[in-house]
């Protein structure tokens, strides 16, 4: 049996627009520097909030990097709140993914702070057996270290896992993790999204039985 691990951001939901306004206003109001959406998606999105404030506001000490990124993310939720909701198909597909005994985790780079906000949003942390955030491992995606401790915590070996990811640092990560990947359009083209093993807008017209067949070697 596979088990199944998916990112949060832009993955269960699609809130990157958000994290990119957000983003965007801590680069102007601090750096004096206006930020691209391709900026976003190539180095920021997937990429956990103390190592981009370490890379890009190195000027700062860390009690100031954690306040800024702290005010980062109140400007994201406090924006994002009114429009949460998870991607179209989501709640059937983890449903029928839990009535066939495939055992599920989150794996994203957030802090729990962000997960439980998502989580309180969107009603879906009953799927999950597992959901390892951020601050619980010590390098970041591309680093494929996430996954592996989510196959752990799963009790799942990494080449019967199969991950779902939006972002190139996180499809980096699960393919050297060893695992099977499901690329979802909603940060990078379809184009963009590889190497993976499937690429889906959503998750509507995805299936049990399409996810096993990833795992058919005949």
């Amino acid at each position: 049996m596979y088990a199944a691990i998916f990112d949060m951001d832009g993955t269960l939901v699609d809130n990157n627009p958000y994290h990119f306004k957000a983003w965007a206003d801590i680069f102007e109001k601090y750096k004096h520097t206006k930020i691209t959406r391709d900026f976003f998606n190539e180095h920021l999105s997937g990429v956990p909030g103390l190592p981009i404030m370490r890379e890009y506001f190195s000027e700062m000490d860390e009690t100031q990097m954690q306040a800024v990124f702290d005010e980062k993310s109140q400007r994201y939720r406090d924006a994002y709140a009114p429009y949460a909701k998870p991607i179209n198909g989501l709640e059937r597909f983890l449903s029928e993914l839990k009535e066939a005994g495939i055992k599920l985790a989150v794996a994203s780079s957030a802090a729990v702070i962000n997960i439980d906000y998502i989580m309180s949003h969107v009603p879906i942390r009953p799927y999950f057996d597992a959901i390892i955030d951020g601050p619980h491992v010590s390098k970041p995606k591309p680093h494929p270290q996430i996954f592996l401790k989510a196959a752990e915590d799963l009790g799942v070996k990494p080449e019967h896992c199969v991950v779902f990811e939006d972002s190139l640092s996180g499809i980096k990560a699960a393919n050297a993790a060893g695992m099977k990947v499901v690329g979802i359009t909603t940060t990078h083209t379809a184009a963009e999204l590889h190497p993976v093993d499937m690429v889906i807008a959503d998750y509507t017209g995805l299936t049990e039985h399409k996810l096993a067949a990833l795992f058919d070697t005949k």
